[in-house]
């Protein structure tokens, strides 16, 4: 049975040019890139051609661009460097709706010592920005707030957060992982000090990503050893990815306008679709400013993991949230922070698509996801028949 994928917030495949791109230096171009030979030179040079790639993708300076492993790493980089950069201060701000790898970052930093203040969020998923203002004190070392949602895909007014924060003299770390590669960002003219990315997120493989650190952003190492990354990240060059995630970078930045278009479409075709197949359904977060290729739908009177099962036994590939916190049996923290009634929670279902997404896949989609949920009402005893 052939897979339909639409669980690309949690990873996408990975592009098959990307795949080309990286194979001869796990073989025939072994070298270590800091070695003085020319074996090694010539490596040195394919991170200089990704890291470029990258920087183009963000528009910004290659220096600016420090390579990690993942979101998280880069995520815990910007967080603990920037502390470590300001030890006199001890106030972290962030958001009630942050991904894990910043929210439980800064819920062990507030057991250790610091102060944290998590911002609310209405009903459509957006931030107060009056509350950031008011909540900003001589102690705040750093405001770290999302560019866009992974699980509703809502899209904050980072520029307007950014020049708040900016005025008052603190550091703006933005997790963009899910906005990288699928909206345009242009760092030449933003307010962000440190923005962290994942390639697994735009079609490059696990195990690789980058943080943006805008020139003359105070920065102390996360990872401390050897010179590389000009003394940034230690620790040797995972060459291959690297090279991988530029490729990704490249490719990301000429798709950027199907992204936006064709993805969007196809997305709005199936959200559309299933909302009026579906009745007692609605979308979770603010329609107008979001990912284009996501959307997150509540199915009342039904449990979202058994839609899931169910969807996965036709070849349907989708989550009811972060795949950080698959598993666990607590509702989404997401959109229990928007307010979202008990029973609309637990029937959330995230369906998130990509540029490899085909029109054949959202009919066979819209055709197997609406009797799912009419089932799984008809044996519910709390739900309704949509009948």
């Amino acid at each position: 049975m052939k897979t339909i994928y639409l669980d690309n917030n949690a990873t996408t495949r990975v592009a098959p040019e990307v795949v080309d791109e990286m194979l001869p230096y796990f073989s025939e171009y072994y070298g270590n890139p800091s070695s003085m030979h020319s074996f090694g030179g010539q490596i040195e040079k394919k991170v200089r051609d990704a890291r470029e790639k990258l920087a183009r993708l963000l528009n910004c300076d290659p220096s600016e661009i420090v390579f990690t492993s993942c979101g998280t790493e880069s995520d815990n980089t910007a967080i603990r460097g920037t502390l470590e950069s300001h030890t006199q201060k001890k106030h972290i701000i962030t958001t009630r709706v942050e991904h894990p790898a910043v929210l439980n970052l800064s819920r062990h930093l507030n057991k250790n010592g610091y102060q944290v203040t998590e911002l609310s969020v209405d009903k459509k998923g957006q931030l107060e920005l009056d509350e950031l203002e008011d909540t900003i004190n001589d102690a705040t070392a750093i405001v770290s707030i999302m560019y866009a949602n992974n699980e509703t895909g809502v899209i904050f007014p980072i520029e307007e957060i950014g020049t708040i924060v900016k005025s008052k003299g603190i550091v703006f770390h933005c997790d963009a992982v899910q906005a990288v590669g699928k909206i345009p960002l242009d760092m030449s003219k933003s307010t962000i000090d440190l923005l962290s990315l994942s390639g697994h997120k735009f079609h490059a493989p696990k195990g690789i990503g980058a943080l943006y650190v805008r020139k003359g952003t105070k920065f102390t190492p996360f990872m401390v050893g050897g010179h590389q990354e000009k003394g940034r990240r230690a620790g040797t060059e995972n060459v291959p990815y690297i090279i991988g995630l530029g490729k990704a970078a490249e490719l990301a930045l000429e798709h950027l306008k199907d992204e936006n278009t064709l993805v969007k479409a196809l997305r709005d075709r199936l959200e559309n679709a299933l909302l009026t197949k579906c009745p007692d359904s609605c979308v979770n977060g603010d329609r107008a400013h979001r990912l284009p290729n996501t959307t997150s739908i509540s199915f009342e009177y039904v449990e979202g993991e058994a839609i899931l099962l169910l969807l996965s036994e036709k070849g349907i590939a989708a989550s009811s949230g972060s795949a950080c916190t698959s598993g666990s049996l607590e509702p989404s923290h997401v959109l229990r922070a928007m307010g979202v009634p008990f029973t609309r929670v637990h029937g959330s279902v995230r369906l998130s698509l990509s540029r490899y997404t085909t029109e054949g896949e959202i009919n066979y989609t819209i055709e197997q996801l609406p009797p799912i949920v009419k089932r799984l009402r008809d044996i519910s005893p709390f739900g309704k028949s949509t009948s």
